[in-house]
């Protein structure tokens, strides 16, 4: 029998949407689905390097810019509108002509909006059922909860109980939502390695942020004596050098090799994106965070885990080497808390129509 097709369309914002999708595309093959895999930009340059025996396509992008003044990111952002509307409209066309081509059985969207149908069963994947927006928080939680109602379900990367890692973003208190908690879910495993590094920079994000804390981390590491492995986090092959030996660097690393240099890191420096903490949480790392400016979810997420003891933040302007010193007698790190998604059963979701 022809195996059942299942389409997994994942937002470019960063690579944190992609990567983690890759364990559920896994999962995918393991339970006998074969995924065709939907993106645009380094998202999607991501996803083919992962699973280069899948079938890509190119999803129309948001193309969402930022600005270097945090304070005027909502600004910009809503400014934005007419081309996010216009952008789901294509995509959801884009979307109808690749469930006729394929003849796709479920759709797997990581926050595209427009990627779903009627036809097949279709399941939202977000850790933000309330979108943090300072004064505009109650209207953005509202319009993303309804957009998540049209699809079959919602599926949290997060655990349902009071241990859990997205607090409000992840957790309503009136739960009117077709909500499933599938654990923190990460690509990665905890494995007994000996410690390399000191120091492990895992940059990602949106420009022009990403480079400008690159520039504030080299200028703070550039003499550094410790052993640090900094990945920039773009997906190109230009070369970048750095004249400490002492400095490793990396443009992008995937699969096992981060895997291994994550394992062998003794802290993790990155920003307090809601992936790299599933990733971290696996892992059982020490981390020290740097939300990106202006982005509400990452600086509510550091914060609650300074307040929580489990990590030291501070914001892109303030860093400096001195604060990594009072890490490891504060901070007891991030830990795995242990709920493990039943994939079988939520994949009898597709099963339905």
């Amino acid at each position: 029998m022809e195996k059942k097709k299942i389409l997994v369309c994942v937002m470019n914002w960063g690579l944190g949407h992609a990567t983690r999708c890759i364990p559920i595309i896994t999962e995918l093959q393991v339970q006998g689905f074969t995924p065709l895999l939907a993106s645009d930009g380094s998202a999607l340059s991501l996803l083919r390097k992962e699973f280069p025996e899948l079938k890509c396509f190119e999803l129309p992008s948001y193309n969402i810019t930022y600005t270097q003044n945090p304070k005027m990111l909502m600004w910009k952002l809503f400014l934005q509108t007419p081309h996010i509307l216009e952008t789901i409209k294509a995509e959801k066309k884009m979307v109808r002509r690749i469930l006729e081509e394929e003849n796709i059985h479920g759709i797997i969207s990581d926050n595209r909006f427009g990627a779903r149908s009627k036809k097949v069963c279709s399941v939202y994947i977000t850790h933000q059922l309330n979108v943090l927006s300072g004064n505009l928080t109650y209207f953005s939680s509202k319009i993303h909860q309804y957009y998540i109602r049209k699809f079959d379900e919602c599926w949290v990367p997060d655990s349902p109980g009071k241990k859990n890692l997205s607090g409000i973003l992840g957790h309503l208190k009136k739960d009117h939502l077709r909500l499933k908690y599938i654990g923190p879910i990460s690509r990665f495993e905890k494995k007994p390695i000996s410690l390399k590094y000191d120091y492990l920079v895992l940059l990602s994000g949106p420009e022009p942020q990403r480079s400008l804390l690159q520039d504030i981390l080299f200028k703070a590491f550039r003499k550094t004596s410790k052993k640090l492995f900094f990945v920039r986090g773009v997906v190109t092959d230009e070369d970048f050098t750095c004249l400490n030996p002492n400095v490793t660097i990396k443009n992008y690393l995937f699969g096992k090799e981060l895997e291994e240099v994550i394992n062998s890191s003794r802290m993790v420096i990155s920003r307090s994106g809601y992936t790299t903490l599933l990733d971290l949480a696996k892992l059982e790392k020490r981390a020290f965070f740097i939300p990106t400016p202006g982005q509400n979810e990452q600086e509510y997420l550091a914060e609650r885990l300074e307040r929580l003891g489990i990590a030291a933040y501070c914001n892109q302007d303030e860093f400096h080497l001195d604060l990594l010193k009072e890490e490891p007698e504060k901070y007891s790190g991030l830990e795995n808390v242990g709920f493990t998604p039943d994939f079988r059963l939520l994949f009898t979701l597709f099963e339905r129509k």
